[in-house]
């Protein structure tokens, strides 16, 4: 058993778009228990929004988000995109805000998780964001945002952002992504 477990990967699975506003509803426990059944181990979830921590075997992030997309498929009859990071990755993201440096409030803080790596002429369209006090980074499959007027009053958010960049994405606030980081490490 031993043996098996070193060869295993952590991971946070960040589900888009579940229970918000009443829409697409997935308990979590019943989540949990499927992704137990598909093999992972140490299925934990973090509050409603879609944070799933597991550890699963080394297969990639593709693999298991591919395999947690099509087990809710299958499960639950929705389409939902799940991007994931390692525990590594999620460490990394954690120290590489480059708002924290300015210093200010956390709460004016949040990630964007892309899919995928957007295209560098993407990249330079978000220059051309709309005006307004929020400020945003890409560093690699990450766009850090300080929006000090809140997340729900910003224009950067997850929808502007997806059809800019031309990539799926989801949000989370500072504070979601710190506790991510913590129970990665458990």
């Amino acid at each position: 058993m031993l043996a098996s477990r070193l060869a295993m990967t952590r991971y946070v699975a960040l589900l888009r778009g579940v229970n918000v506003s009443g829409q697409n509803k997935l308990p979590m426990a019943d989540l949990r228990a499927r992704l137990g059944d598909l093999g992972h181990q140490d299925v934990a979830t973090y509050i409603q929004s879609g944070n799933v921590i597991l550890t699963a075997r080394p297969t990639g992030e593709a693999a298991v988000a591919s395999a947690i997309e099509t087990e809710i498929r299958r499960a639950f009859k929705l389409d939902v995109t799940v991007l994931v990071r390692t525990r590594a990755q999620v460490q990394k993201v954690s120290t590489a805000n480059p708002f924290l440096k300015r210093g200010g409030d956390q709460s004016a803080l949040h990630v964007t998780f892309l899919a995928a790596a957007p295209a560098r002429a993407d990249v330079r369209a978000l220059s051309a964001r709309p005006p307004g006090p929020d400020d945003c980074a890409v560093v690699g499959r990450e766009v850090y945002l300080h929006c000090p007027n809140g997340y729900g009053k910003t224009k950067l958010n997850n929808t502007y952002l997806e059809r800019v960049l031309r990539v799926p994405a989801t949000t989370r606030n500072w504070r979601t992504v710190l506790k991510l980081r913590e129970l990665l490490e458990t």
